[in-house]
C-alpha cells in the first residue's frame, strides 16, 4: 500500500505533489505551502517558482492554528486577497499550512453595490437614472 505523509518537519519536496494537485484543481491559481519546521513551495502558472518559500500568512496560520483570510501587508502577495488553512495532525496541532490566492476576496459584492450607488448618485443626482430617453427600450 502506498502512503503519503505530511509532518511538521516535511520538506518542500514532500509538499510538491499535493500542492501541484491543489494548483491544478484551482485552475492554476497561485498556491503555497510549508511545514511547521521547514520552508515550502510557491507555485504559479504550473511552475514551482520558489522551493524555499515561507510567506507571512502561512507562518501566521501555523502559529494561530486557524484559517486566515486576509490581504498581506508584506511579501510576494502584498495587497492580494489570500486564504490560508493549517494542516493539522491527529491531535489538532498545526504541522503546516497551505494557501491560495482568494479570488472570492477580489469581488466584494457589498463594496461593489456601494460603489455603484455612489456612482449613480454622482452621475444622476436626484433625477432618475438613466433618464427615460436613455433607457434601452427607448433605443429600439
Amino acid at each position: 500500500m502506498n502512503r503519503y505523509m505530511i509532518a511538521s518537519d516535511s520538506s518542500a519536496d514532500d509538499f510538491e505533489s499535493v500542492l501541484m494537485a491543489f494548483h491544478s484543481i484551482l485552475s492554476n491559481l497561485p498556491v503555497t505551502g510549508r511545514s511547521k519546521d521547514n520552508p515550502g513551495l510557491r507555485i504559479e502558472q504550473g511552475v514551482i517558482v520558489d522551493r524555499a518559500y515561507s510567506g507571512p500568512v502561512l507562518e501566521e496560520a501555523i502559529a494561530q492554528n486557524q484559517l486566515i483570510k486576509t490581504r498581506p501587508t508584506e511579501g510576494v502577495y502584498k495587497g492580494i486577497p489570500v486564504v490560508v488553512a493549517p494542516i493539522r495532525n491527529g491531535n489538532g496541532d498545526a504541522i503546516g499550512a497551505i494557501g491560495v490566492v482568494d479570488i472570492t476576496g477580489i469581488f466584494d459584492l457589498a463594496t461593489l453595490m456601494e460603489h455603484q450607488s455612489l456612482i449613480l448618485r454622482e452621475v444622476c443626482g436626484a433625477d432618475p437614472c438613466p433618464i427615460e430617453t436613455e433607457q434601452i427600450r427607448a433605443k429600439r
